[in-house]
């Protein structure tokens, strides 16, 4: 099944993609040629995923692009524009940084695994985008930057993101020189999980996906959240935590379900309980 999300460009465009198929829904960022994430780029995948958080059929979502860039960031042309308002932009930029980090919480918190499919330049905020996702499979001629520092602009937003996901020294040596790196420097960082070449690219994506879509639902969202929690916890609490998530997580129906598939040596039937 497919489906375009409702809110169109002026070009009566979608700037948003959306297609579902066996549980797995693939969000497309249509504005070529920079998929700039502008305010309504934003809007619509901030929709597109509040969407997909109540979505019963969504067990998996895809974040790819459309045309040669994956994400070239913040739409500066626009920002720029609003250098004219009496505050010098001021609100406007306000507007623009709170959107995008509520996007990329929206990932984090979203209670389903979010795959990052990647092809060509993903660069500031586009780079925070790969580096937020649960998953990242890029091709082999892609790559990763976050070029703030050379226009005075340091890309402090998407630091966040990418010093969780890349080893410190590694997220500082992205930021303080802005340069770009390959497909394999950022799988050596800690950026992507795999690199693939470019004709089995949404191949191999969609299988990771369907992979993971096959799994039960309620114990994703279970993991992925205690994924995150345990993370910013000292180890002590993060043992506690996980030993509380692991008791009620044996309570749940679905693992009763799944152990006793696995010692009977059967499929499991999920049921999301």
């Amino acid at each position: 099944m497919s489906q375009a999300m409702a809110t169109k460009t002026p070009q009566d465009e979608p700037l948003i993609v959306r297609q579902l198929a066996d549980g797995v829904l693939r969000l497309t960022l249509n504005n070529p040629p920079a998929n700039a994430l502008s305010i309504a780029v934003l809007e619509q995948l901030s929709g597109a995923l509040d969407s997909a958080r109540d979505d019963g059929d969504v067990r998996v979502v895809i974040l790819a692009a459309a045309g040669k860039l994956f994400s070239a960031g913040h739409d500066l042309k626009e920002m720029t524009e609003h250098r004219e308002d009496e505050d010098r932009g001021r609100a406007f930029f306000e507007k623009t940084m709170r959107l995008c980090a509520h996007v990329m919480m929206s990932i984090t918190n979203l209670p389903k695994p979010v795959i990052a499919e990647v092809d060509g330049l993903a660069t500031a905020a586009g780079c925070q985008l790969v580096a937020t996702c649960d998953l990242a499979i890029c091709t082999d001629t892609s790559t990763f930057c976050t070029p703030g520092v050379n226009i005075g602009l340091f890309c402090s937003t998407p630091m966040v993101a990418v010093s969780r996901a890349a080893h410190r020294k590694q997220a500082m040596e992205m930021l303080l020189t802005g340069e770009a790196i390959d497909a394999s420097t950022a799988k050596e960082f800690g950026l992507v999980n795999r690199i693939v070449p470019k004709d089995y690219l949404r191949t191999v994506t969609d299988k990771y996906a369907s992979v993971i879509a096959s799994k039960s639902p309620l114990t994703l969202k279970i993991g992925k959240e205690a994924f995150y929690q345990q993370l910013e916890r000292p180890l002590s609490e993060a043992y506690e935590y996980t030993a509380w998530v692991m008791t009620e997580n044996m309570l749940a129906r679905d693992a009763e379900e799944g152990i006793n598939a696995f010692l009977e040596k059967r499929e499991p039937k999920w049921t999301g309980r």
